[in-house]
């Protein structure tokens, strides 16, 4: 049998001095993590198929990797953090005590058959903030986002929120098939404006909110596409949601974070556990977001606790892509010193190498061949 030495598609090897700056960029980040308070936490890389199932409202089924333990029982590799970090928060601590703040860092694993190199393991950083319902708490983790950006060594970048209780409030003045609603879901995230318009077209649906889902794909830009959501409906809970992100955008002017947010309300995220905004960041040199986060006040319901709450995940690997296309100075960590001995001064080099090694120093014992 032909041994294998290369790895499977979608999985790579990380190694030398790009494993060693990407341990470093997740130092950064996850000192910004601590700095806002928030607390370590490491759950199973799988877990039981429910944890991710339909109705938590993840990645689709036929996207994860699922085999069998011993009793029968489906288990799934991990394909996102939050519904293992929410499950866990359920299960070891007392939201309604205090707001519950936890980080994490790992990989997740998505068996996507997407071409593009898209990687099928990727490494997640992120943040929860659990129990507190507020616009403070939204803001906090936006101006926490823009933070860790920031640290990772970025300078050009831009968070974009989205609400999607604002596509939801306008669904419940119309009469659509689930399968209709999803697929008006996705023509109006790929930003395709005909699309919509020709989908609406046989619908019986007031010109008003037909007006209003045609506009979406269109509707982002800086804040004053908040009033103009506004202008777009009557429905009084689409309004308030809009409030809510108005909210915000002032907070964050209180932060002084203002010029790296704009606002996208035909941004409407796969994962159908968030309720409230959602917000993804993006900068120069890769095609995907750097990062993904929302909130999602339904989910932790699922695991017996009822609680709102708020987070976000950065995806390691891309925003390692962006900052070495983008040029960005990664200062590594230094090399290890070298000392190189015989048989004849091997002890020699044992006492030098464990005297720099007490001062701090990396060292590294190398025979001389020959």
């Amino acid at each position: 049998m032909q041994r294998i030495f290369h790895t499977p598609e979608g999985v790579r090897d990380i190694y030398g001095i790009e494993c060693a700056q990407k341990k470093q960029l997740e130092q950064k980040i996850h000192n910004v993590f601590e700095k806002y308070g928030f607390m370590d936490i490491e759950t199973p890389t799988f877990e039981y198929f429910e944890v991710f199932s339909k109705e938590v409202g993840t990645t689709p089924s036929r996207e994860l990797y699922k085999f069998f333990d011993r009793e029968g029982n489906t288990l799934v590799l991990r394909p996102d953090f939050t519904p293992s970090v929410s499950r866990a928060c359920a299960t070891y601590f007392d939201v309604e005590d205090a707001p519950v703040r936890l980080c994490y860092t790992g990989n997740t694993f998505i068996n996507n058959s997407e071409y593009r190199g898209r990687l099928k393991q990727s490494t997640q950083m992120g943040i929860e903030l659990f129990g507190d319902p507020s616009s403070l708490a939204d803001a906090e983790v936006i101006a926490l986002t823009v933070e860790a950006l920031l640290a990772a060594g970025l300078k050009e970048f831009q968070v974009s929120i989205g609400q999607v209780d604002y596509f939801k409030c306008l669904l419940q003045d119309v009469n659509l098939s689930e399968e209709e609603e999803e697929k008006l879901r996705s023509i109006i995230s790929s930003k395709n404006y005909f699309a919509v318009e020709d989908f609406l077209k046989e619908k019986e649906i007031s010109k008003e909110i037909a007006n209003a889902f045609i506009q979406l794909p269109q509707m982002f830009g800086g804040v004053e596409m908040l009033e103009k959501a506004k202008l777009l409906t009557s429905n009084r809970d689409a309004i308030v949601s809009v409030e809510r992100l108005e909210e915000i955008y002032d907070l964050l002017c209180v932060y002084g974070y203002e010029k790296y947010v704009s606002f996208d309300f035909g941004m409407l995220s796969k994962y159908h556990y968030y309720t409230g905004i959602i917000f993804q960041a993006y900068t120069y040199g890769t095609g995907d977001a750097v990062l993904k986060g929302g909130r999602y006040n339904n989910l932790m319901k699922h695991f017996g606790t009822p609680a709102e709450a708020v987070g976000f995940a950065i995806i390691v690997d891309q925003l390692q892509t962006a900052i070495h296309r983008q040029k960005v100075e990664v200062a590594s960590n230094e090399m290890p010193i070298s000392i190189s001995y015989t048989k004849e001064t091997y002890k020699e080099a044992i006492e030098e190498a464990t005297r720099l090694r007490k001062e701090g120093k990396k060292v590294a014992l190398c025979p001389l061949k020959g």
